[in-house]
């Protein structure tokens, strides 16, 4: 077998090889699907702390009862993160950033992120956080 055809032979299984490990070691591959955020007008926030790790690779899925307008912020965390995507309706959203969601009617959002600083970060919702409408994430 000549030499020239031996290095081409052996370029492309390296090449096929680091695809292979770049695909395997993508964080984003598969996401840990947190428990769902239920905005309730009723009762407030369904889930009022979350634990989270930095480089983890999470769907935060947010409902609204729709019997309200929610402005759910997270400044802090959203700042602190790297945001994937936003899915509205099947709709995908790649941002830059992100500093807040809002909800006119009934529905869901999915954010797809990865924590990258540790600390402790709230979300609530603007002007309802004394009604049930404060959290906190804990990121380790």
């Amino acid at each position: 077998m000549p030499e020239v055809f031996r290095s081409l032979v052996a370029s492309v299984i390296l090449v096929c090889l680091a695809g292979y490990v770049a695909a395997e070691g993508d964080p984003t591959r598969r996401a840990e699907r947190m428990e769902p955020l239920v905005l309730d007008a009723a009762a407030g926030f369904s889930v009022t702390r979350y634990e989270v790790e930095t480089g983890v690779y999470y769907r935060w899925r947010i409902e609204s009862d729709g019997l309200e307008e929610y402005k759910l912020l997270a400044p802090g965390l959203f700042r602190e993160s790297w945001i994937d995507q936003v899915v509205i309706e099947d709709k995908e959203i790649k941002p830059f950033g992100l500093h807040a969601v809002e909800f006119d009617n009934e529905g869901d959002i999915d954010i797809w992120f990865i924590p990258q600083r540790p600390g402790e970060y709230e979300f609530y919702i603007e002007g309802l956080e004394t009604q049930g409408f404060r959290g906190v994430f804990v990121v380790r």
